[in-house]
């Protein structure tokens, strides 16, 4: 029989995990990035102090990559609290997000690391295996310099070689030595020569075209070739107002979450007039998506948030409207058949805009009349046309219109609430999960079962055990080929 200490282990670990998903400490359109670097400290401070095998478990599920690498930290902050198993568990799922964390990520993690004194030896440890692992040193050392420095140093590591040593540490006072690997040698001879800039990485070069007035549209035109998937979708249309024809994204293989974002960011004209383009890609990112799950999830309707508040903020723009942009696409992709409703009232989803208020009381009881399967719920929680509608037309249909559950019902919502430490729900028997990319959807949505009261603690333990287990299985074998840096 499950104790009162273990539901709420399993509510304290559903509560994190939201938090990790969606929280990244920036500003929110509901709150500011003080209130959210609070809220998120305090969350990991009594996770780690209370739960550290299930804080450390966390790894190995779909969280954000701030989030990744706070726990890394903390973590190896506390190593003297740990017992040698759990030392070791950890060592493995830290090694292993290492891997997926972003290089630049990575390297500052290592330097929040050198600032707070940690120093021990799992730590250089961890530092020494992840830099041998890395693909290409040269281009960490021309890249990633001041990072690539402070990792070697802060483990006591002899550098790669000793090239990449010289040129780490002292490259500015060599520029007129050369260097046997072309990348550095590159670096080195970009400093007086426009055509080795564009032998360098585009975020290296980009630097040096500024320093010797190099038209940007010529710059963009011969750089493009090195560019990363990424920072093509990035650049695309500077470069087309620049008249760089020649930097042109493969929209179709973008990540379905940042292509949503990317189409958003247009204005409604460029939209209208690319509307096969557009619209193509997104649906075909989608399939990449689902993958074997396309077309199985029989009838689902989506009520998708395009209220003013999907604004976002400065420092997340747009990105609770994307979110609900690339799930609309998934779950057309994933279902049998598919109702999609805005809570503006759009049809149009290519053309969908923060406005308005968020009748989603109105929006469910009309998704509901649809007779779904599946009724995924896309918002951030804030039903105010009228308040609370959403809560009362979600608990009477749970508990006198379906009290079986014919219907699944799930809430996935973008925004972490720094107040109520956790991202805001709408009704009590309601699973609730936290969302930052669409990609992320059909794992969150398993998750949330969890949350609505049907299954206990020892089947979350278990699901968390399996997913911990998989994560550290595909990270052994051969080390796969490394992704384009900027493409991760």
């Amino acid at each position: 029989m499950e104790s009162l200490g273990d539901l709420v282990a399993a509510e304290d670990v559903l509560l994190f995990v939201n938090a990790a998903v969606t929280a990244t400490g920036q500003r929110e359109f509901h709150s500011d990035a003080a209130e959210q670097q609070l809220s998120l400290d305090f969350l990991h401070a009594y996770m780690l102090g209370n739960y550290r095998e299930l804080y450390a478990g966390v790894l190995a599920l779909d969280i954000n990559d701030h989030n990744a690498a706070l726990i890394v930290r903390r973590l190896l902050e506390t190593s003297r609290e740990a017992t040698g198993a759990q030392r070791r568990t950890e060592g493995l799922l830290i090694a292993r997000r290492l891997e997926l964390l972003p290089p630049q990520r990575v390297y500052r993690l290592f330097d929040a690391l050198r600032r707070a004194g940690v120093n021990n030896r799992r730590t250089r440890a961890l530092i020494r295996d992840w830099i041998a692992a890395r693909p290409d040193p040269a281009l960490d050392a021309v890249k990633y310099r001041g990072g690539f420095r402070t990792a070697l140093r802060h483990a006591h590591l002899a550098p790669p070689t000793d090239e990449v040593g010289d040129f780490a540490f002292h490259g500015p006072a060599a520029r007129g030595l050369s260097y046997r690997t072309p990348l550095l040698d590159a670096w080195r001879r970009a400093h007086y020569e426009r055509a080795a800039v564009y032998e360098l990485p585009y975020t290296v070069a980009e630097g040096f075209a500024a320093k010797h007035g190099i038209p940007r549209k010529a710059f963009l035109e011969r750089i493009a070739p090195r560019m990363t998937r990424l920072e093509r979708l990035r650049t695309q249309e500077s470069a087309r107002e620049a008249g760089a024809g020649a930097v042109r994204a493969d929209l179709a293989r973008m990540p379905l979450t940042r292509l949503a974002g990317y189409v958003l960011g247009l204005p409604v004209t460029e939209r209208v007039a690319r509307r096969g383009e557009l619209t193509a890609a997104l649906e075909a990112s989608a399939r990449r998506t689902a993958g074997a799950q396309q077309g199985c999830w029989g009838r689902v309707t989506a009520v998708l948030d395009d209220s003013f508040s999907t604004v976002g903020s400065g420092a997340k723009r747009r990105r609770p409207l994307a979110v609900a942009l690339a799930c609309h696409h998934l779950l057309a992709a994933l279902a049998g058949e598919y109702t999609a409703l805005w809570t503006s009232g759009r049809t149009d989803a290519l053309l969908v805009r923060p406005y308005g208020a968020t009748p989603l009381g109105h929006r469910i009881v009309d998704a509901l009349e649809t007779g779904p399967e599946r009724l995924v719920i896309v918002s951030d929680g804030w039903d105010n046309a009228p308040p609370g509608l959403a809560a009362e037309v979600l608990q009477v249909w749970r508990t006198r219109l379906d009290p079986h559950g014919a219907t699944r019902v799930v809430h996935l919502n973008p925004v972490y609430d720094a107040g109520g430490f956790d991202v805001r729900r709408l009704a009590p028997g309601v699973p609730t999960a936290g969302i930052r990319d669409a990609e992320d959807l059909a794992p969150l949505a398993e998750i949330a079962r969890f949350a609505e009261g049907r299954t206990g603690p020892a089947e979350l333990t278990a699901h968390l055990a399996a997913r911990t287990e998989a994560f550290l299985a595909a990270g052994t074998g051969p080390r796969p080929a490394a992704a384009p840096e900027g493409d991760r």
